[in-house]
Order: structure tokens, then sequence, then C-alpha cells
């Protein structure tokens, strides 16, 4: 009997460090642009073109780590020094916050409504807003520009960011999912304190909500930060381009193998902040995920 348990717990452990290898394994992989991204950056111009080309192997570390490399690539993405970065910095950021607070704030409420509002016809608007997920984004665009054209809004914010105030399909059904689950006595109990519809949604399935809205936050986030299309689409001055879009100009600028370190420190920097995010976020994230925020 004893062996039998000694078996059984080698079994176990060795089963257990296999598990371990295979995610440590799996996530250098997935860690090894962003390493290689790191060490291009910290490289004389020299060493990173050679890298690039393949003239040389590239050590673990930079045998002499270029700091200044981060600055001076900062400094020169845009016309004037500094300015350009900084500009795209805010324009950036005051998008992404007003996106991410427009599509909690639309998407939580338009999923309440759908989950506890019965109404004629509910389940056909349903069904129709499930519908517009299976729209390709390009076949919007022509439309959605002729449209903000003529509100006057080219060359401005307010395309990144109105939308996002009008619901996303996506976000909606996973609030809606999330909220059908909640016991419909703790809402009736709101009503008799004298709750009303909007004051439930915001004062207690908000609250309760709160592993969705780390899910649909960090997704948002992530996304506009990143997005490329949307600024190039309806930004056209310099003033006004986000972070995408004034990397991209850098790159067109500095594109060639002597600048390639500058270019790989610009890119880690737009990528610090959506690292930071998941880090920050990663609890609520995976308790939303494990909690089965999509389970119907």
């Amino acid at each position: 009997m004893g062996a039998y348990r000694g078996t059984e717990v080698m079994n176990r452990t060795l089963w257990k460090l296999l598990q371990y290898a295979i995610l440590f394994a799996g996530a250098a992989i997935l860690l090894l642009p962003l390493w290689w991204m790191l060490v291009v950056s910290l490289e004389t111009p020299e060493r990173a073109g050679a890298a690039i080309t393949g003239g040389t192997d590239l050590s673990l570390w930079p045998p002499s780590p270029q700091w200044g490399n981060y600055p001076q690539a900062l400094r020169e993405m845009g016309s004037v020094p500094w300015q350009g970065f900084l500009n795209a910095l805010a324009n950036s950021i005051v998008v992404t916050v007003l996106v991410v607070v427009g599509t909690v704030l639309s998407s939580s409420l338009v999923g309440f409504a759908f989950a506890r509002i019965r109404f004629r016809g509910s389940r056909g608007l349903f069904l129709l807003m499930l519908s517009t997920m299976m729209l390709p984004g390009q076949v919007t665009i022509i439309p959605l520009f002729l449209l903000f054209r003529n509100l006057g809004w080219i060359d401005s914010l307010l395309p990144l960011i109105v939308p996002s105030f009008f619901g996303n399909a996506f976000f909606i059904f996973m609030y809606r999912q999330f909220i059908a689950q909640i016991p419909e006595s703790l809402l009736e109990a709101a009503k008799v304190d004298g709750y009303t519809l909007i004051g439930i949604w915001w004062r207690i399935i908000l609250p309760l909500c709160r592993p969705v809205t780390a899910i649909c936050a960090v997704f948002t986030f992530i996304y506009v930060w990143n997005d490329f299309m949307g600024p190039l689409i309806y930004l056209h001055s310099d003033e006004e381009s986000t972070l995408a879009v004034a990397l991209n100009s850098f790159r067109n600028q500095y594109g060639g193998l002597e600048d390639v370190h500058l270019l790989m420190a610009a890119s880690l920097v737009t990528m610090v902040p959506c690292i930071l995010l998941f880090a920050a976020s990663q609890r609520h994230f995976i308790e939303g995920l494990a909690r089965g925020a999509v389970k119907g």
C-alpha cells in the first residue's frame, strides 16, 4: 500500500513538473520577440543593423547597453523634438480612456436591458445585434467616413471616441449573459428599496460585473491603443495623430538599417502601457474567464 502511494505521489510530481516545463517553454517562445526587440533597441547602430541582416548574432544582453537610444527615439518622433511624441501620447491616452469608459458604460447598460427588461421584440433585437458581429469592419469604412465628414468631424478625435458610447456587440453579449445569472430576488429587493432601473444598473449590476468589466476594459484598451487604421483614416494632421500613426511615420522616416535600434526603442515604449495594464488587471481578467463570463 505504501509503495503504491509513493508511486502515485511521484507520478503526480512528474506530471506537475512536465506541466511547468511546457508552460515555461511556451512563455519563453512568446517572450522571445520581446526580448529580441529589447536587445536590438539597446545595441549600437552598427551591431543592430548587422543583427538584422544576419551579419552577427545577438547576445543575451548587449555588452554595452545604449540606454540613450530611448530618449533619442522619442525626441525624434516628430518634426519638433519631443513634441511629436508628447502630442501622440496625449491623444492616445485621451482616445483610449474615453473609449474604454464609453464601451463599458454603454455595453453594460444595453446588456442589462437585454437581460432583465422584457419588451416585445427584445429577442429579435438581440439577434439583430448579434448579427452585426458577422459584418466585416471594412464594409462600414466608407459609410462611416462619409457620415463623419458630413458632421465635420474629420481630423478630430470624435470619430474615434463617439461610436464607443453606442455599445459593442461582443461586450453587450458578454454582459447580457453574465447579468442573466444574477438572482432575480436581488433586483426585486432593490426595487422594493426604491431604486430605479438606472439606479439598479449603476449601484448593483456594475459592481457585480467587475470580472466582465475587466475583460471588456483590457480588450478595448489593447485594441484602441494599438489601432492604426482608424486614426490613419480620420486624423490627417500631426497634432491629432496617435502613437500608432506617429510610430508608422517614424518607421517611414527612420526605417533604414542604421536606425533600426531607434525603431525598436520607440516600438517598445508604445507597448509598455498594454503590458502594465494586463499585469495590473490580471487577477480580475483571469477571474472573469474562470467564472465563465460568456456562459449561456
